[in-house]
């Protein structure tokens, strides 16, 4: 395509993007030949088919939902079973080859029957549910993401297996997807009846992703998942995990229980549970779980049928990859020998003691060969660029025939730059990136001495005819943040994004690129990064002061000075809120001395003022609530509280 076809496929887009989503899905471009070719390359290069996912993940099949589509209570569709039926058959030259054989393992729905008095409820959001028959009811492990998706869960389980109400709800560790069903199990009634099991530090971490920093992270899980990208040949491919995110309620009911370390036992519900603590490694909350009577462990997100992620696209707390090696070893000795079924919180199982060990060793020696060998090209002066590239070009022996030790989720190259953040941090420890220019100004002195949007446009052309599509991205993101109206340079970056997502492995890496292509063409979404009210209810106080601390703008008209008491009867809780000129401190535990403003009634009030920015003439009007001191100093710092985030540009400046 020359520059001239760029502006006229750029006007196009700029069309399609106004004419609304019926044209936008027209917008997908073919694969390229080149792309055709690497897809071609690709495939010569996977391991021998073999029979044992394709059975593992069909074994045990008991039933699944008549009507595949699941409604919230205002009759919106929350998730499609069938989304994924089109996947059968030759991969398209638009889908990664490997990624394409995946998907047809993947898209398996339905209840499962794993072991006596196991199940699991698979393809029903991002997550499996794990059920175990009690002596009185269903243990529930992993609730999935939303409510709507956890209660059509339960009601197959119950229409297959006979009605039983749930006697214990068990988190393996602290992500959305293993949390937010939980009110779609659990009644809310019986809430402090039924035992909730989590591993320790799970509600400081399930706090810490999803509401202190939750708007950069949902926000980047929009990429990550390819939230807004339809399904398809030219769309989303699923998670490489799951299929992908259903779209309903996230819940969360507060753990009754948590455990602290491996050995720990409980006999829940009549059955003896054995817990090993594997926290800092996949989360920084989590559990495995030894089902003693079933002989079966659950390996919760440690092990399941590719690479994870040692750093999450969508940003989260890096990773300990030694630490999860030795988790893994762990799991291999101790638990692998004695389990006749190895089952994750994703994926299928691993059937038989052999396998399954054998299974759980190759993960761990994969994660044990992206830790060891970007510790030995880190020692020797390597940036994490350059080890991550001589890794994904060189990767080991034992990877040519395990499946699961590829990348449909994490990847080498993502990985072996995340150990090195994890020990050096970010900076390679050369000077001119240590306090480089901010993107758009970069980018414009870069266009500047390329000779300007004419040059670097023919330049990232030629790299577009040959393939080189990494190089056509890195010039033409650049020319985008200088002059982010140039709408040729915004078409070819999104057709450049396109072809780099068909060829990716990963599915996320396929989101990223095919979610930025999307956005390039026809505009973000505005809507907000929705917070859930029920995660707000349930984390402590101390936690809500933190997170309404990381929306304070100082560089605002502020109270400084001004000293907040906070009497919370319905919680017995008092603290305090003191505005300083940087930063707004929140402490639990006592009443100030002396105080400009109280504020008395349930925590509801103080979720008003601070995550509602209610007036504070509403709030104190509010049932059970009173304000005395000064209101117009307080009204001042609602004011000088951001509101809860919205989205923002990541390909656009």
């Amino acid at each position: 395509m020359t520059i001239a076809q760029w502006r006229a496929r750029a006007a196009l887009v700029l069309i399609a993007g106004i004419a609304g989503s019926a044209a936008a899905q027209d917008s997908p471009a073919p694969a390229s030949p080149t792309t055709r070719a690497a897809q071609a390359e690709a495939a010569t290069r996977l391991p021998p088919e073999g029979t044992r996912d394709a059975e593992a993940a069909r074994r045990g099949f008991l039933a699944t939902r008549a009507d595949p589509v699941i409604l919230s209570a205002e009759g919106k569709p929350v998730w499609n079973l069938d989304t994924y039926a089109f996947v059968a058959g030759p991969a398209p030259d638009t889908v990664n080859p490997s990624l394409w054989r995946h998907m047809t393992h993947l898209k398996n729905h339905g209840l499962f029957a794993v072991t006596e008095g196991v199940w699991q409820v698979r393809g029903f959001d991002l997550s499996n549910m794990t059920i175990i028959r009690g002596a009185t009811g269903w243990i529930v492990i992993d609730p999935l993401t939303s409510v709507e998706a956890a209660r059509a869960a339960l009601e197959l389980v119950n229409q297959t297996l006979g009605e039983r109400p749930v006697s214990a709800l068990i988190y393996s560790h602290s992500h959305g997807d293993h949390f937010g069903g939980a009110r779609g199990v659990i009644d809310p009634a019986d809430a402090g009846r039924v035992p909730v099991i989590a591993p320790e530090g799970f509600m400081e971490e399930a706090t810490s992703e999803n509401v202190i920093a939750g708007g950069a992270m949902t926000r980047r899980a929009a990429y990550q998942f390819g939230t807004g990208l339809a399904p398809g040949a030219t769309g989303q491919m699923g998670s490489g995990i799951g299929m992908g995110l259903s779209a309903g309620t996230l819940s969360l009911i507060a753990p009754t229980d948590t455990v602290a370390a491996t050995g720990e036992t409980r006999v829940v519900d009549g059955v003896p549970l054995e817990f090993q603590i594997v926290s800092g490694s996949e989360a920084p909350a989590e559990f495995n779980i030894f089902i003693a009577p079933a002989k079966a462990f659950l390996a919760a997100e440690i092990a399941t049928c590719t690479l994870h992620n040692i750093l999450t696209p969508r940003g989260a707390k890096v990773r300990d990859a030694r630490a999860w090696a030795h988790y893994l070893d762990e799991a291999a000795t101790r638990y692998g020998p004695q389990s006749d079924v190895v089952i994750s919180s994703h994926c299928w199982p691993v059937f038989g003691r052999t396998a399954g060990t054998a299974w759980l060793t190759a993960q761990r020696d994969n994660y044990r060969w992206l830790h060891d060998q970007t510790l030995r090209r880190m020692n020797r002066g390597e940036t994490m660029d350059e080890i991550a590239e001589a890794l994904e070009q060189s990767p080991p022996p034992g990877q040519s025939a395990e499946w699961s030790t590829r990348g449909y989720y994490g990847t080498v190259s993502h990985n072996a730059k995340a150990i090195y953040q994890f020990y050096l941090g970010w900076y390679d420890a050369v000077p001119a990136n240590l306090h480089p220019h901010p993107p758009v100004e970069r980018a414009t002195r870069l266009i500047e001495a390329l000779g300007g949007a004419e040059r670097t446009l023919a330049l990232a052309e030629n790299a577009m005819a040959a393939g080189d599509y990494r190089w056509a991205s890195d010039l033409l993101q650049s020319l985008v943040f200088a002059a982010p109206d140039n709408a040729a340079a915004k078409a070819m970056l999104a057709a450049s994004y396109e072809q780099q997502g068909y060829r990716a492995e990963s599915a996320i890496w396929r989101n990223q690129f095919l979610a930025a292509a999307n956005e390039l063409r026809n505009g973000r979404s505005d809507r907000s990064a929705v917070q859930s009210n029920d995660l707000i209810a349930a984390i402590s106080t101390q936690e809500l002061l933190d997170s309404a601390a990381t929306r304070f703008a100082p560089e605002g008209r502020t109270p400084v000075g001004l000293t907040i008491a906070i009497d919370i009867p319905d919680r017995g809780e008092k603290a305090v809120l003191e505005v300083g000129q940087q930063a707004l401190i929140g402490r639990v535990g006592a009443l100030p001395e002396k105080a400009d403003v109280t504020i008395r009634g349930p925590r509801r009030a103080l979720l008003a003022l601070l995550f509602v920015k209610l007036p504070v003439s509403t709030v104190a009007a509010m049932e059970g609530v009173t304000i005395e001191g000064d209101r117009a100093r307080l009204q001042q710092l609602v004011d000088a509280l951001d509101p809860l985030p919205h989205g923002f540009d990541i390909v656009l400046p």
